[in-house]
């Protein structure tokens, strides 16, 4: 069975998996998703004609590949959940982006969503409805055609936080177009939903929801990321 997914880790209360892109990792009944795909891979492999329950305690843009964790219990995905919203959760992110960059730094924003938009944008520290935005950027490598990879590790879980403030800093993310990349990425589409960027989850730590052991997941580059960096 190909299940459309690269399976990370498996046990009777988690399930983790390297997310494809362009994939939304929820839809409504009908069109795909990661959430279909894993449901229709457990609901095979362990003959559950009734239904499978599935737990979705975070998320990926469409364009995004890499770890994404969900929860085969409801006490399960209680316990995840409260991980995610008490920020305990380790979560790396691997970038390609536009310009050098060489630095080990901590960026701080505020973010708002802009109203009737699917975007994000910087705000002052004083708008009301700006949220606080927090991340490490660490330089992996320079590229001689003017390209960095970097590593992300976020503090904060905001709208399209890695993106924003990569951008904000001439560092956009390869492919992503909604916030000024002028370089793309993947195979090109002449619908948009359907192009990628150059954002992958690389790792995602939780504590086991019952064991408490602290599981680590890695998630392998996608095989059209430029050859020598997985």
């Amino acid at each position: 069975m190909n299940p459309g997914f690269e399976i990370l880790f498996e046990d009777p209360h988690l399930i983790a998996v390297s997310k494809p892109a362009p994939l939304l990792t929820q839809a409504p009944a009908g069109i795909d998703s990661l959430e279909a795909r894993v449901k229709d891979y457990i609901k095979v492999k362990h003959a559950k004609p009734a239904g499978v329950y599935l737990g979705v305690p975070h998320r990926l843009d469409r364009p995004v590949t890499g770890c994404l964790v969900f929860a085969r219990n409801t006490k399960a995905a209680q316990r995840v959940h409260a991980q995610f919203h008490d920020r305990t959760v380790g979560k790396s992110y691997w970038a390609l982006v536009s310009g050098a960059f060489t630095g080990d730094e901590t960026w701080v924003d505020h973010l708002k969503k802009i109203p009737d938009e699917a975007r994000t944008e910087i705000t002052a520290a004083d708008d009301p409805m700006g949220k606080l935005a927090k991340l490490h950027a660490r330089g992996l490598r320079t590229f001689a055609d003017g390209t960095s990879l970097i590593e992300l590790t976020p503090e904060t879980g905001r709208s399209h936080q890695l993106r924003v403030q990569c951008a904000a800093r001439g560092l956009p993310i390869l492919g992503d177009e909604l916030y000024g990349s002028p370089i793309p990425f993947g195979a090109p589409s002449d619908e948009p939903r359907e192009r990628r960027i150059a954002l992958h989850a690389r790792s995602l730590a939780i504590d086991h929801p019952f064991t408490k052991a602290r599981l680590t997941f890695v998630a392998p580059l996608p095989s059209d990321w430029p050859i020598g960096i997985q």
